[in-house]
């Protein structure tokens, strides 16, 4: 897939000590580019806007995001992080949540690299159970992408387009891209 912007590079992913999990790091590095290409998206007048009374505005998913993904790192996977004051960028503009987010991830994806099989393996407390570290972490990465699919059905609801993350979509697509909508796709797949 190719994006307008790639925000962590490949090439500047920290190698993982344990080279068995470099996955992980490549995977969370993909995912905040994935977020900051869906975020790019929105206007600055999108920040208040919400698809309905009870849901949540664009700046509020954007805020939640931020703060949820500190608090995983630094109260159930022990990461070194910043106070909770200081995860919202001052310039609460699209740039500067984007930019703010990378920048978290930057110094998370160092730390995530010196694990060691043991250390992902490690219990810890996840609200009111125990849990692998490795189990927190891809907990983590599916409420990232639940909130991430939330704002591309904004993105669908204010009729803009709503860009590739794992595959093409109707307003992005690619020779070779195949969405696998008929099972003749689906056995393709298997052959």
């Amino acid at each position: 897939m190719q994006y307008d912007r790639i925000d962590i590079p490949e090439r500047e992913l920290p190698r993982a000590r344990a080279p068995v999990f470099q996955h992980l790091v490549d995977t969370y590095a993909s995912e905040t580019n994935k977020t900051a290409s869906v975020w790019r998206l929105f206007a600055a007048a999108d920040l208040g806007w919400r698809p309905h009374a009870r849901s949540s505005t664009v700046e509020e998913v954007m805020k939640h995001q931020l703060l949820s993904e500190r608090r995983f790192f630094a109260e159930f996977l022990g990461s070194p992080e910043p106070p909770a004051t200081q995860i919202i960028p001052l310039e609460q503009t699209i740039d500067g949540f984007v930019l703010r987010m990378v920048e978290l991830a930057s110094a998370r994806l160092i730390w995530l690299s010196g694990f060691t099989e043991a250390d992902w393996l490690q219990g810890t407390n996840f609200f009111d159970v125990r849990r692998e570290r490795i189990w927190v972490f891809w907990r983590r990465v599916l409420h990232s992408a639940h909130h991430r699919t939330q704002l591309t059905v904004y993105l669908r609801l204010l009729n803009r387009t709503v860009p590739s993350t794992y595959g093409p979509t109707a307003d992005v697509t690619w020779a070779g891209a195949d969405p696998t909508l008929t099972a003749g796709a689906a056995e393709n797949a298997t052959r």
